[in-house]
């Protein structure tokens, strides 16, 4: 293939990654379908294609729904044992993050709650609100008309919504102080302050330190309040799964505020958080090694600051 072709699908690479990972919530996933939508790119007669961005994202966006009603992805999505890929602040793969929509549609929350959408919702809804794509277009590339894409995204928006915790826009300072103030309180024992600092209807959902063959989900303060005391408890246990014992930084994973916990500069767990009124809404933990491989190369390339605790 002539360089000026491969340039021009590499220009919107990151973009087209962008999409598959909003789309599949995975970002090993969005680079296999990237590298697909390559391939068929490669094998394309590119003389006819009259507007080479627009069949790349008519391509990725249909590489993803297929990959979306796999049974197998059906299958693991709906036994509740799935939570999307954190992605540090900075990574590419996360996209626009000129307004508030695009910013929202990357959040974990978000990308969990679009699991319950069919996957022609979930393209409609990424589409519209992550790339300001009109009806028409989308309608074009889900093969669909144009009434039935602003009835997906509406009903899309409308389930969002109507489950969605949290998701004040982040003042970094602000949900700083909240998010030490919360690692200050788990890791002294003081649960009645954990309690306070949550709100009413808080949910946990946690993959159980990547060890659990299912989520892990909580609710009520006084419940999440329990797990969370009881997991940042140092044990010898937790520092053999570990590899020893962690640092815990301050970070912003998809756009929310969130802890790592770092050895030896390798990241072994990530909880974000959704705030709400300044208390926190929700919490998701990550520790399964495989959803944070990207995360762990961003992280090696990141001038973090000092670790709110240094030692466990």
């Amino acid at each position: 293939m002539e360089s000026a072709a491969i340039d021009r699908f590499e220009a919107g690479r990151a973009r087209l990654a962008s999409l598959a990972y909003r789309l599949l919530g995975s970002a090993a996933d969005a680079e296999d379908a990237v590298q697909d939508a390559f391939l068929r790119w490669q094998a394309a007669d590119r003389e006819r294609i009259e507007v080479p961005e627009a069949w790349l994202t008519k391509v990725v966006t249909n590489l993803c729904l297929d990959r979306l009603r796999s049974a197998q992805a059906r299958h693991e999505r709906a036994v509740g044992d799935w939570l999307p890929e954190p992605l540090l602040e900075g990574d590419p793969m996360l996209g626009p993050a000129e307004t508030f929509e695009q910013r929202e549609s990357v959040s974990l929350a978000v990308l969990t709650l679009m699991e319950r959408l069919s996957p022609v919702e979930r393209a409609a809804y990424v589409l519209r609100e992550a790339f300001s794509y009109p009806h028409a277009e989308i309608a074009g590339i889900l093969g669909i008309t144009e009434s039935a894409s602003q009835q997906h995204v509406h009903r899309a928006r409308r389930r969002v919504a109507a489950e969605r915790r949290g998701g004040d826009e982040v003042d970094r300072a602000a949900a700083r102080r909240v998010v030490e103030e919360f690692l200050a309180a788990a890791t002294s024992g003081r649960t009645d302050q954990l309690v306070a600092m949550l709100t009413a209807d808080v949910t946990m959902v946690s993959d159980g330190a990547g060890l659990a063959k299912r989520l892990l989900r909580y609710r009520t303060p006084e419940r999440v309040a329990t797990i969370v005391r009881a997991g940042f408890r140092p044990t010898p246990a937790k520092r053999r799964l570990a590899g020893g014992s962690p640092a815990f930084h301050m970070a912003l994973v998809n756009g929310s505020p969130a802890v790592l916990a770092v050895v030896e500069g390798r990241v072994v767990g990530a909880v974000a958080f959704e705030l709400s009124g300044g208390r926190v809404a929700s919490l998701r933990g990550v520790a399964a090694a495989d959803r944070l491989t990207r995360l762990n190369a961003a992280w090696q390339q990141h001038q973090s600051d000092a670790p709110a605790i240094t030692g466990w």
